[in-house]
């Protein structure tokens, strides 16, 4: 992106909950604030705050973990909208020369349950349902799944975190998994229930940068491997179908390689399905998510609690190859008291305008 440092982001401040309980000295002497949060979960935030004298006392005013404490609960929030949501994880400190002392904060959603257990187990007649429900009962988290996939003979967890095996089985059915609070959360991207958001460049729009690239399109995918009870090849070819629904009328990524070069015929090779419906799964799964990769954006917008992974953005004034809608993939929310607090996102579709 462009130097941010010339942009006219609104300058405001977010608030800082401790366990519920906003805290204004935090709030006042934050410096700076980092929250990353991606379509592959766990979203995390990092904060440093001032940590020098203070109306009524000298001295640090911050390493007496009262109020910063490992395992407390943080809070970010911009007006009344939530920001972030998790537990204080990592704690740290800076003298700089001549400048002040900080004191610097680290925090995970609850996803870090999930990252920080490792195991080796097998499920048994299981669906990625099924699992979810399971993991987050074991990590004492309300499921609300909305997923729809294959009944699996036997899936292991070979030492792996709850999580690396979470997001693998829902990479495989083109879903996502997030946490809100304390429910774990899984949905297909195309049913996740983010907002809907209009940007409009140079206005809340303030940098944006977007290209299409078919480098890594093909026309078909094919998934194949054995099934054991059947005694034979399991194998499905997915082609531009599969994402159809999502063009809104425009030409994908596989229409436009067809055109310019010809066909561009893949094989997944680590898949291994042992039916036929695992087979289709895998491929439609992995062309829908290639097939989204074609439009890609990057941009730089004011802050608001609606932009988040999975929003639905319309994005305007950016001409008639570019406009039009884009799901938000990944968000890193920054503030600084010199530029205020600004949104970076990325994002993707898989249509081009027709000019």
């Amino acid at each position: 992106m462009g130097d941010t440092a010339t942009l006219p982001i609104k300058a405001s401040r977010p608030s800082v909950e401790i366990d519920g309980k906003r805290e204004a000295t935090l709030t006042s002497s934050l410096m700076s604030l980092d929250i990353v949060e991606s379509e592959a979960g766990l979203a995390r935030c990092e904060l440093v705050f001032g940590n020098w004298g203070g109306p009524d006392k000298g001295g640090f005013q911050h390493f007496g973990r009262d109020l910063l404490e490992f395992g407390k609960p943080l809070t970010i929030k911009l007006g009344d909208g939530k920001l972030f949501e998790g537990r204080i994880s990592a704690l740290s400190a800076k003298f700089p020369d001549g400048g002040t002392p900080q004191i610097g904060v680290c925090a995970e959603d609850r996803l870090q349950d999930l990252r920080m257990t490792r195991r080796t187990r097998a499920f048994a007649d299981a669906s990625l349902a099924d699992i979810l429900r399971s993991i987050a009962g074991d990590h004492g988290l309300q499921a609300q799944v909305d997923v729809q996939g294959e009944t699996y003979k036997l899936l292991a967890q070979v030492n792996q975190s709850d999580l690396a095996f979470l997001r693998d089985l829902a990479r495989r059915e083109d879903a996502q998994i997030w946490v809100e609070g304390s429910q774990l959360k899984a949905a297909q991207r195309a049913q996740r229930n983010g907002q809907s958001l209009e940007l409009s460049w140079a206005g809340p729009l303030r940098e944006f940068e977007v290209c299409a690239d078919l480098a890594h399109q093909r026309t078909r995918l094919v998934g194949a491997g054995w099934s054991v009870a059947d005694k034979r090849v399991a194998k499905h070819e997915a082609d531009e179908a599969a994402i159809r629904a999502e063009l809104n009328g425009g030409p994908s990524g596989a229409e436009t390689l067809q055109q310019a070069f010809g066909a561009r015929v893949d094989a997944l090779a680590h898949g291994l399905p042992s039916s036929d419906g695992e087979a289709r799964a895998l491929a439609e799964a992995s062309f829908r998510h290639m097939a989204r990769r074609f439009i890609t954006g990057h941009g730089v917008a004011e802050t608001k609690d609606a932009l988040r992974v999975g929003t639905k953005l319309s994005i305007k004034g950016v001409g008639p190859l570019f406009e039009g809608d884009y799901t938000v993939t990944e968000v890193q929310i920054r503030f600084d008291p010199k530029l205020g607090v600004r949104t970076e996102f990325w994002c993707d579709r898989p249509a081009i305008g027709r000019g």
